[in-house]
């Protein structure tokens, strides 16, 4: 099994700085295979799903004979096909390595990544060299998915092949979850890196030796283009057991992993398989990418004599297994890892790997194509972390003598691997979603759905409370905001807004947030804070609009629970922190990243189209909406009134703008071109809708006359869909 599951870790803050939001940087799928076929250029003319925007997964999954796809994909493990044999006649630590990488793309900083929509399927992760091979496992699983058909996603195919790999070999699972929509394009904003080469091609690693990931750009947790993790040989391939195990520690914790964690997923994942490097890497062809039509998709065909499989297969160049024992789960890999001493040897494909000093021959390991050959067992430089490294060498040490507290924590540690990025548990489908509520899962009570008399009379109650439409604005925004489809972490539903550690966040105006949720608090009868809060926000916007002039509804939908602080993994919420919001204008502090650039990224991770954030923005600049009442963007004389202002003001050609001195092109002033006597201030985030083509051919609709009622009913229909982001017990 070629996992490079190691990681490469670092110490410091697992999101620092401002390049979080690196999403809409880096190099394409264009620039990395230019003679791709493009695709895309079909997308104006509708949907690249062919399932349908009417088509419910969930339905179809819950149709599926579960135990029966099981029974089929056990029967895979060990049906060897001559086109890619099985290593040791089973393909369990094969697939074992393709859900892990699935997976183990996420990353905490953004919520992107993961296994959650297929996305191993497309470039450029179906031709990063970690994944190499990898296409094989996909096309083995084909006859699978042919024959259940819509019922299973090729999401959800990838995981549970993980999982019954491990079942087929007497390892430890916790459960499994479905849920998993495929998607039928590459998802064009996620940001993995800026390099022209591969990890494979000597391009220098993104961080400094000697600093660790403290310094890795934005979400990002591999320390080379084209890799998962880290480098099994070793960081940027210097085989330094303890910069390596730095390097884990911080990769794994940009993946929501502690270190314990991390130990007992490195571990059990090379219980199994082996790493292939019994050949010469320059004979592998293109990656599946890049490869030519002929191929159909097959990439790395070597050019060996054999066709490079069985014995001479080259993946990662490594060659061995860390076990004498690859396709059974064992208390091997600690025993073979902490008794022998190890020496720095190189594999036929000229990788660095260890190998043990004077190992017995029942501790070597039966070679992959012919059982009566013994061969040695080996360790990369990341398994020599957990040995060197003296706080993993605790955490090795205790699972090597306590198999059962290892059994466990490896199956929680997979089961959290391969669900991280799908959210609250109320969207796992099937008969092994585990009834254990996990703190990762960010757990919400079931909230009871008030009744419309109790809506009535809270909403008089909030009218008549004193709070202001800004102050109610703002705090149902701070609430419902923090969502993102990425991960589906985040929303109003727990109202975590009044737990840390958000209720303490800048962004959210600690003093007048807690004002704010106290009236709330003492007025909101039998509804839980959530919907309060929500329902706040429905009150202040009503008064909004009626002080307009118009007559537009403003729906609620209420159910909402409340969380408490034993249900918040308070630290694990610091990700979500906002570093800048233009929805609120909002920027502390000047990014390496264009202010409007974090706008759009924002607006990509709450799941919002062009027109629906343009309106938005234009929406809660006139409502008062902005932090700390800056008045930056509040192009309106009626402050507090839900209209069209924002965008007719911006337009207006009597306006000239001019940048701010020492503001480094982050606030502008616009003076009257006739008079010369200052009109209004903005920010970058305000100016972008009248100086990009696109954005200002949207705002032009919103200030056209005529479109007053228009601006409003979409302003409230992108508000709502907002504030029920995150309901998916309603939806």
């Amino acid at each position: 099994m070629d996992v490079a599951t190691g990681s490469t870790a670092g110490g410091g803050c697992p999101m620092h700085g401002d390049g979080r939001v690196r999403a809409l940087l880096g190099r394409t799928n264009r620039d990395w295979w230019p003679d791709a076929l493009a695709v895309d250029i079909l997308s104006p003319n509708g949907s690249a799903n062919p399932m349908g925007e009417d088509f419910d997964y969930a339905e179809a999954f819950n149709a599926l004979d579960y135990h029966a796809l099981k029974a089929d994909l056990t029967a895979l493990m060990t049906d060897s096909q001559p086109w890619w044999p099985a290593d040791y006649g089973h393909y369990g630590p094969f697939f074992i390595r393709m859900a892990w990488h699935a997976a183990g793309t996420y990353r905490t900083g953004d919520g992107r990544g993961g296994a959650n929509s297929g996305q191993q399927r497309f470039a450029p992760l179906n031709s990063w060299p970690d994944n190499g091979n990898l296409d094989k496992a996909r096309r083995l699983l084909w006859p699978i998915k042919q024959k259940y058909g819509q019922n299973v996603s090729w999401a959800d195919l990838f995981i549970l092949a993980g999982n019954v790999a491990i079942e087929s070999m007497g390892g430890p699972i916790f459960g499994f979850g479905g849920g998993r929509a495929d998607v039928y394009e590459p998802e064009k904003d996620i940001y993995w890196g800026d390099e022209d080469k591969w990890v494979n091609e000597g391009v220098q690693t993104r961080i400094d030796p000697d600093r660790g990931l403290q310094d890795l750009d934005g979400p990002l947790a591999a320390i080379q283009m084209g890799l998962i993790y880290v480098n099994p040989e070793g960081p940027g391939g210097n085989p330094d057991p303890l910069q390596s195990a730095r390097d884990i520690k911080a990769t794994f914790e940009r993946m929501a992993m502690n270190h314990e964690e991390t130990v007992a997923l490195t571990a059990g994942g090379h219980t199994f398989g082996k790493a292939h490097g019994n050949g010469d890497p320059s004979l592998l062809g293109a990656a599946p990418a890049g490869c030519d039509l002929a191929s159909q998709g097959f990439g790395w065909v070597s050019s060996h004599e054999s066709g490079g499989i069985g014995e001479h297969t080259v993946t990662s160049g490594l060659e061995g297994a860390w076990v004498n024992t690859p396709t059974q789960w064992s208390e091997n890999y600690f025993r073979l890892l902490l008794d022998y001493d190890y020496e720095l040897v190189h594999s036929p494909a000229g990788a660095q790997q260890w190998q043990p000093i004077n190992q017995k021959p029942e501790d070597m390991a039966p070679a992959a194509w012919d059982a009566s050959i013994k061969v040695p067992t080996m360790m990369t430089t990341a398994d020599m972390a957990l040995k060197m490294d003296p706080e993993f060498r605790v955490i090795s040490e205790k699972f090597r003598t306590d198999h059962e507290s290892f059994k466990d924590a490896f199956a929680r540690a997979w089961f959290k691997l391969c669900h991280r990025d799908m959210g609250p548990k109320v969207r796992y489908l099937g008969p092994e979603v585990p009834a254990e509520d996990l703190i990762w899962q960010d757990p919400v009570p079931a909230g009871t759905m008030p009744s419309d008399a109790d809506v009535a009379a809270v909403k008089a109650k909030i009218a008549a409370s004193g709070l202001t439409v800004s102050q109610l604005i703002k705090t149902a925004w701070a609430s419902a905001s923090t969502y993102r489809k990425s991960d589906h972490r985040g929303g109003a539903n727990g109202a975590r807004i009044r737990l840390d550690p958000q209720k303490d966040w800048d962004v959210n105006e600690p003093a007048m947030l807690a004002k704010v949720l106290a009236k709330l608090d003492e007025v909101r009868g039998p509804l839980s804070m959530a919907d309060a809060i929500v329902l706040g926000g429905v009150v202040g916007l009503e008064k909004a609009i009626r002080d307009a002039g118009f007559d537009v509804e403003v729906p609620f939908t209420g159910g909402r629970g409340d969380a408490t602080e034993a249900q918040t993994e308070a630290d694990s919420f610091a990700v979500l922190e906002p570093q800048a919001d233009a929805f609120r204008n909002y920027l502390p502090r000047k990014l390496r990243v264009k202010t409007e650039e974090m706008m759009l990224d924002r607006a990509a991770l709450l799941g919002l189209s062009v027109p629906e954030m343009t309106v938005l923005v234009g929406g809660l600049r006139v409502l008062g909406a902005n932090h700390g009442e800056r008045g930056h963007g509040h192009f309106t004389k009626r402050s507090g009134q839900l209209t069209n202002d924002f965008f007719v003001n911006l337009l207006e050609m009597t306006n000239v703008w001019k940048a701010v001195e020492d503001s480094d092109d982050e606030e502008y002033v616009a003076t009257d071109r006739a008079g010369g006597h200052e009109t209004w201030r903005a920010s970058r985030a305000d100016l972008v809708f009248g100086s990009n083509a696109e954005l200002r051919a949207v705002a032009e609709v919103y200030a056209e006359k005529g479109h007053e009622t228009k601006f409003v009913k979409d302003f409230v229909k992108a508000w709502n869909k907002v504030m029920n982001a995150d309901r998916f017990d309603v939806k």
